[in-house]
């Protein structure tokens, strides 16, 4: 039987999602906690990768076991896990179902605070020169990319990725001056390594007068990298929400 689960993790002490040698990550964490449970070895595919630091509200994994999985199995393995990783539900699905593979939609959100705030350090980037930001440009800036399909300007180097076409069907800030708060929201069926991060400091550096719309439209039309690049610090970065068909859920009373 195959399962998805729907789960969350502060992404501050991981590095990253996927697995990695010698590294801590949260799938690692993740098989780590179900293995000790049912005292065999179980497998988990992740939805995507999200790098170090990053975090994720709402995640998707799959796993397969060769019994059910009973309700009362969540609670367990919540226990088992750290405090910064909770899984919230898990459901059945086609035996073909791929939380990677089918997932056509990604959501992600940035977040900006303005003003120094302990509360939030750990889930935003705090950036001290929010009022001299063009909300305007930033504005534009954003909406441009929903024009273009090729996103070579947004990739990070030696990123391995042949393929650089994504399908961005949101992409805009949300600014709350009066408390010098800001966020980005950002969809598309999928993502480059370190995109985001990218074009967020490309927003922040047309917000600033660094960098020009004309620039900018420039390089992604020659898919050619900034002149002026910069990845803002993977803090303020979520990953929100993951969309699927509804017929890859099995109907547990069909």
């Amino acid at each position: 039987m195959r399962y998805f689960c729907r789960l969350s993790y502060n992404g501050t002490d991981y590095c990253g999602w996927q697995h990695q040698p010698g590294q801590h990550t949260v799938q690692d964490t993740i098989e780590h906690a179900f293995n000790t449970f049912f005292r065999q070895s179980v497998q988990v595919t992740g939805c995507g990768r999200t790098d170090t630091g990053v975090h994720a509200r709402d995640y998707i994994l799959h796993f397969d076991l060769s019994f059910d999985f009973k309700p009362e199995y969540l609670k367990n393995l919540n226990a088992i896990l750290p405090t910064d990783i909770v899984l919230h539900e898990v459901f059945p699905v086609r035996t073909d179902a791929h939380a990677r593979f089918d997932a056509y939609s990604r959501s992600y959100v940035y977040y900006i605070e303005g003003r120094k705030n302990p509360f939030t350090l750990p889930f935003s980037f705090q950036y001290y020169h929010f009022e001299k930001l063009d909300p305007g440009g930033m504005q534009q800036a954003a909406a441009m990319l929903t024009e273009f399909k090729d996103f070579t300007s947004f990739c990070k180097t030696n990123s391995g990725v042949e393929k650089k076409h994504c399908f961005i069907t949101e992409s805009r800030w949300v600014f709350d001056n009066a408390n010098q708060r800001a966020e980005f929201h950002i969809t598309a069926n999928r993502f480059l390594r370190g995109m985001v991060r990218l074009i967020v400091g490309m927003c922040l550096n047309v917000g600033t007068g660094k960098l020009s719309l004309d620039v900018v439209q420039n390089c992604l039309v020659h898919q050619k990298p900034l002149p002026t690049q910069w990845s803002v610090p993977a803090a303020g970065l979520f990953l929100e929400n993951i969309k699927y068909n509804d017929d890859i859920v099995l109907n547990p009373g069909a």
